[in-house]
């Protein structure tokens, strides 16, 4: 069975193939109580813009994350939700008459399903061997005596007939077909696939943004996208298929240095906006490396200005698709930025300052207990988390738990995580904190005979904490070069 009753106590296991990482989480659900049993990522192989490009490789990496998940909770997951691939999606407008048998009963939600299937059905496809429908989102509803309706409007009306109208969302078939693949070969079922953009609004925004409109963007690595809320409603979804991954290979390029070396780097160092570096622009980076005596020097306020230079391409195509939209005077709660990429130094005052929309980072809600499992309140894992939010509403079981399980739901009531001390409104973001002068260029040997190989508990509490505790652990995960 796929689903229980809402009190029965089921666990849930998703799995979000990404570009850079693959995130496994698994939950306990025991009535409206949700915990996070498990959490762990994995470097991603064999993914390229969100979509499965080598299944074999990213057979390999599910493996080992579904085999550690197993052994550690003594459960056997069977079945999995996963999120569709987010590059290559077109969207299209339908419409749909549903004529009703006793128009003295009141619409169910029975119906409105139906007339979403109807829609989806009668949707042609320009190439059906090439494409396949994600799914569709109802724009609003409409009776002989009534228009304008949303769902929530009509559900419980008496009429004749209604008509809906739905944005079709149709993506790749071959993308598809190679996701159910990989967990075919595993022995897995795919329970239940999730259009990232829904599975991310539901994890990072509020009530108040989802009603008043608000534009999400997800900065991930191998692809960047926009998905804009107006009345609840998915009114408009766009990406392009690249993101920080194409921010490490510039910083590469112009540096002459290895792709691990860049993104090290710009993890650490990186940031947009050099006029509001403050004394970290000043600094310089030396790279030393095994194979050669020449030492490379990058100054910090560089390393920004590449940055900057294709944060703005990538942020002015996001604008651009709510120009497009016909949607921007809607956005009365501005813009949300998530993903791995919403961690950049600044990016939200760019954002703020190109757009003149207001600016806030969106994390996970929470809406579960994650007790030693706070990776997934990261705001590279919204969509691992909207995935168990969604799951649990659709009353999934995904594991069966061997005898030999020892796992209970916490006795604490469910919170609500609150975003990290650390992230103000980027109104707010780092304009009056120093870069301690201690941290003045030093070869790498000499800075890591003063680490220890001890790595720093982290700590939020501000921009520059986070910065010196990155390099820390930078330092500790080079092999052959450093900084």
């Amino acid at each position: 069975m796929n689903t229980l009753n809402e009190d029965t106590e089921r666990y849930l296991a998703v799995i979000d193939l990404g570009t850079s990482k693959t995130a496994l989480a698994v939950a306990k659900v025991l009535g409206d109580n949700i915990q996070i049993l498990f959490y762990r990522t994995a470097p991603s192989a064999g993914m390229r813009n969100s979509a499965v490009l080598n299944i074999a490789k990213v057979e390999k990496v599910v493996r080992s994350l579904v085999s550690e998940a197993e052994n550690e909770l003594k459960i056997k997951i069977l079945q999995v939700a996963v999120g569709l691939p987010r590059c290559d999606v077109q969207q299209r407008m339908a419409s749909g008459e549903f004529p009703r048998a006793n128009a003295d009963d009141c619409i169910t939600e029975d119906e409105i399903r139906m007339l979403k299937e109807m829609a989806m059905d009668d949707s042609k496809l320009d190439k059906p061997e090439n494409e396949m429908i994600y799914g569709a989102v109802a724009q609003s509803f409409a009776t002989p005596e009534y228009i304008q309706l949303s769902e929530n409007d009509i559900v419980g009306m008496v009429s004749p007939s209604f008509t809906g109208n739905f944005k079709i969302f149709i993506g790749k078939r071959s993308s598809v077909n190679s996701l159910y693949k990989v967990f075919d070969d595993l022995g897995i079922a795919i329970v239940r696939t999730y259009f990232s953009p829904i599975a991310a609004a539901r994890a990072v925004l509020t009530d108040e943004e989802l009603q008043n409109g608000v534009a999400l963007i997800d900065l991930g690595a191998g692809a960047t996208s926009i998905a804009i809320y107006i009345d609840r409603i998915l009114a408009h979804y766009s990406s392009i298929p690249f993101g920080g991954d194409v921010v490490t290979s510039d910083i590469r390029s112009e540096c002459t240095i290895s792709d691990r070396l860049a993104e090290n780097i710009k993890k650490a160092f990186g940031g947009c906006l050099p006029d509001k570096l403050q004394t970290l622009g000043d600094k310089i980076i030396q790279v030393e490396t095994d194979s050669s005596n020449i030492s490379n020097q990058i100054p910090v306020r560089y390393l920004s200005q590449i940055i900057t230079a294709r944060e703005q391409e990538i942020l002015d195509a996001m604008l651009y698709f709510i120009q497009t939209s016909g949607l921007s005077e809607y956005l009365r709660k501005g813009v949300v930025i998530t993903g791995g990429g919403a961690e950049m130094l600044h990016i939200g005052n760019f954002l703020r300052d190109i757009s003149g929309y207001t600016v806030r980072t969106g994390y996970p809600k929470g809406g579960f207990v994650a007790t030693g499992c706070e990776g997934i309140l990261s705001t590279d894992a919204v969509c691992t988390a909207g995935m168990v939010l969604l799951a649990k509403e659709d009353n999934l079981n995904c594991c069966a738990v061997s005898d030999e399980a020892e796992v209970e739901v916490a006795e604490e009531e469910p919170v609500v995580a609150e975003e990290p001390a650390a992230v103000e409104t980027v109104e707010e973001v780092a304009e009056t904190e120093e870069v301690p002068e201690e941290r003045e260029e030093e070869p790498v040997e000499e800075e890591k005979k003063e680490d220890g190989g001890k790595k720093e508990k982290k700590s939020r509490d501000g921009i520059f904490s986070r910065v010196r505790w990155k390099v820390a652990n930078i330092f500790n995960e080079m092999d052959n070069e450093n900084v």
